[in-house]
């Protein structure tokens, strides 16, 4: 067999032919593959191609969304003329309680709350027995002595007249000038006390010191009155012709309150009018405990339209000397550094510290750290962080719309 097989010299020969054909066949297979994996490649990706782009549109879309959409204003500059508005309290311009003098039971009472009196007018009577029986007294005692620095007078004349007779000692005659001189000083003291109960009597009778109404009657017939420490107030005079207002300024304006200053008061029960006065005085010193200088304005309450005790919003209208800017107060952040505005900076918020003047309630001035044409948010987040990224409300995009 192996002797066939080696003698044979075609059976060792491989045919050319034959490895042609075979190594097309295996050549045509590859390409057929790669032809095909192509194909699928690029069906996969036409077909996952829009959704890549879909879900890149949908991010960018979800991540626009995401920056907060914002409003913006400019600080409102001022021009040095601004209105203080602040509260008041009407006061009488003089005021007055009446208080006994003496002590008794009150006899009669002649005004009653709300009566117009002038000046001296009686208002009240005090039965006083005791002081009547004590002036009675002191007038008998006034009596006695007067009587006994008579009798004295003449007896030192005669023992002066003896005196120079050298008929008395001058021993004696000293001795009655010396009476004479204690009979004096008696009778002094008796017509002081006369007077004193005098005048103590006149007090059972109560005047009006100046003109004015009565607001309070605190007393009637028969009540006992007592005089001194824990007397009672009997009755309340107010002079209404003119008022007092009295307000606090404060600290930060109280330069800009000068006396002369025009005053416009407010009140609810007179919508739509205004009185006019006049700042008179202050008190030229800021009140450590509130921070506020009192000031004073005179109204001419003629028509008595107004009352005292009344709450009024007093208008001044002053010229600062040092004009700020203005926001409202819906601009404002309170972080533990201090108070802050959000200024806008190209599509960035950046927080600001700023430095506050005076509060004028929906509007606060600003002294330093900003400038006039800075943007300023509106209602910023509580959670905004300086350099967050933002979108001005006119910007915005419409959902739906690129």
């Amino acid at each position: 067999m192996n002797s066939d097989a080696s003698d044979n010299p075609s059976s060792m020969t491989p045919n050319p032919r034959h490895s042609r054909s075979g190594s097309g066949r295996v050549s045509r297979r590859w390409i057929f593959a790669v032809l095909a994996l192509i194909a699928i490649a690029v069906a996969f990706g036409v077909g996952l191609y829009p959704r890549f782009e879909a879900r890149a549109a949908l991010k960018k879309e979800t991540a626009s969304f995401n920056i907060p959409t914002v409003s913006v204003i400019k600080p409102k500059a001022s021009n040095g003329e601004q209105e203080l508005i602040l509260p008041g309290n009407v006061q009488a311009f003089s005021e007055s309680p009446i208080y006994a003098r003496t002590s008794g039971y009150l006899k009669q009472w002649y005004v009653d709350i709300g009566k117009r009196v002038k000046r001296g007018q009686l208002l009240a009577e005090i039965d006083t027995p005791e002081i009547d029986d004590q002036l009675l007294q002191a007038r008998a005692e006034l009596a006695t002595s007067t009587a006994n620095f008579k009798f004295a007078e003449s007896t030192s004349a005669r023992w002066e007249a003896l005196l120079k007779t050298d008929s008395v000692s001058r021993q004696e005659t000293d001795e009655k000038r010396s009476d004479l001189a204690a009979k004096k000083a008696a009778l002094d003291a008796a017509r002081f006390n006369v007077a004193r109960l005098e005048k103590t009597q006149a007090f059972k009778r109560l005047y009006a010191p100046f003109d004015g109404v009565i607001t309070a009657r605190n007393t009637d017939v028969g009540t006992l009155i007592n005089a001194g420490n824990g007397a009672k107030e009997l009755f309340r005079l107010a002079a209404t012709h003119k008022l007092r207002v009295h307000v606090q300024v404060p600290q930060d304006a109280a330069r800009d309150v000068t006396i002369g200053l025009i005053a416009e008061l407010t009140l609810s029960e007179y919508p739509g009018r205004r009185f006019k006065g006049t700042v008179a005085r202050t008190s030229l010193a800021i009140d450590s405990s509130l921070r506020t200088l009192l000031a004073e304005i005179e109204i001419d309450n003629g028509k008595e339209e107004l009352m005292p005790g009344a709450y009024v919003v007093v208008h001044l209208k002053i010229n600062s000397s040092h004009p700020a800017l203005t926001l409202p107060v819906n601009t404002l952040l309170f972080r533990p550094e201090g108070v802050m505005v959000a200024v806008l900076q190209q599509d960035r918020a950046v927080l600001t510290p700023i430095k506050l003047g005076r509060d004028r309630g929906n509007e606060v001035d600003v002294v330093s750290g900003l400038n006039a044409t800075d943007s300023i948010i509106i209602n910023p987040s509580d959670s905004l962080v300086s350099g967050a990224q933002v979108r001005v409300a006119q910007d915005a995009p419409i959902k739906g719309k690129e």
